[in-house]
């Protein structure tokens, strides 16, 4: 169980990136434990996107503090050399592969654990050919290229269909029912991953993950952003989950523990179903606006079940409101976003 909510919530909001991503790269007691007993190499695949490079830093400060003098390796095209700088500043040693290419993946170093979270989701519904190749092609060259290993895949939420509102979301037992060329693909992510997770015996966690939240990218960004710019909050898909990016971290940590053949399979997410016309109005009362809200909210909405989550690892750490004020605070500083909208009002799927 998490030991940190006393602490996150005392904390002030961070004031420059540079903290934020110490934060978000900082393991609670039990990632530390997992490194302990899970020690060893591990290499994260597709570790220069939004979450990798706290995800690896999170991996090194946990090895760090188990006493577990095990690699962190970080592969990705690197296109960007400062970005592989950064990670080697942490004591990550990066390794610079195109994961579309079969021979880069079978030149990847031999580790006992992987953790997978390359992948294709915005510009799908303009090159669906090329999503569809990144998430079950690609998969089929790293879920054979490491066979045996044991295995944590980045998934999503979206290989669910909307669900009542009133719910409590999807369960990972539920049948699937992604809508748009992006889930689909997601689900032939899992089938690909799982079917060689069976071929060779590999222990192997999916982690379906919507939404992680950022102070620089993520639905309530996406929401306060539109707030403080006056531009209209459209609530028809009037309910979400969100997650702290530290937490979804350390739950992706904490996965290789997990992994199993057949897979362990778990939702990641928060523990609340937020109300987006809720979460505009809240935003204006900080940011001081009216807010120009459009839309009625839908019956049906994307929403998971993350009781599984909760068993297993506690509650998240960081309450949802807290994300929200510090949210706001970040923007009203000034701070960088990514620009990265989420979409997570779209209900065709189309990203």
């Amino acid at each position: 169980m998490s030991t940190l909510i006393a602490e996150q919530e005392s904390l002030m909001p961070p004031q420059a990136e540079a903290e934020l991503d110490e934060l978000l790269s900082r393991p609670s007691s039990a990632v530390v434990e997992t490194m302990r007993r899970v020690p060893g190499d591990v290499l994260v695949l597709g570790a220069s996107g939004k979450m990798g490079p706290t995800l690896t830093r999170m991996l090194r400060r946990a090895k760090d503090a188990a006493g577990d003098s095990g690699r962190v390796l970080a592969a990705a095209r690197f296109s960007n050399p400062a970005a592989a700088a950064a990670l080697h500043s942490h004591g990550i040693e990066t390794v610079a592969a195109d994961l579309m290419n079969p021979q880069d993946v079978r030149l990847l170093p031999e580790v006992p654990s992987i953790i997978f979270m390359a992948g294709q989701k915005f510009g799908t519904a303009d090159n669906p050919e090329q999503a569809w190749a990144m998430n079950t092609v690609m998969p089929a060259y790293v879920a054979d290229r490491f066979a045996g290993v044991r295995q944590v895949i980045f998934s999503t939420g979206c290989v669910y269909p909307n669900v009542p509102a009133a719910s409590k979301g999807s369960h990972e037992t539920d049948d699937l029912g992604p809508v748009g060329d992006y889930s689909n693909s997601c689900v032939g992510r899992e089938r690909v991953f799982t079917f060689f997770a069976l071929k060779h015996r590999s222990p192997l966690s999916v982690f379906r993950l919507n939404y992680a939240i950022d102070l620089r990218y993520g639905v309530l960004v996406d929401i306060a952003t539109k707030v403080l710019n006056g531009n209209p909050v459209d609530v028809t898909m009037g309910y979400a989950n969100v997650i702290w990016q530290g937490d979804a971290n350390a739950r992706a940590i904490m996965c290789l523990e997990h992994a199993a053949c057949p897979p362990f399979i778990v939702n990641v997410t928060g523990s609340r179903t937020l109300s987006i016309r809720r979460l505009a109005e809240r935003f204006a009362e900080l940011f001081d606006v009216e807010p120009n809200i459009i839309g009625e909210e839908a019956p049906e909405a994307l929403l998971s079940d993350a009781s599984r989550a909760t068993n297993l690892f506690g509650p998240p750490s960081m309450p949802e409101d807290v994300m929200v004020e510090w949210v706001a605070a970040w923007l009203m500083r000034g701070g960088r976003t990514l620009n990265k909208p989420t979409h997570f009002e779209r209900f065709d799927g189309k990203y």
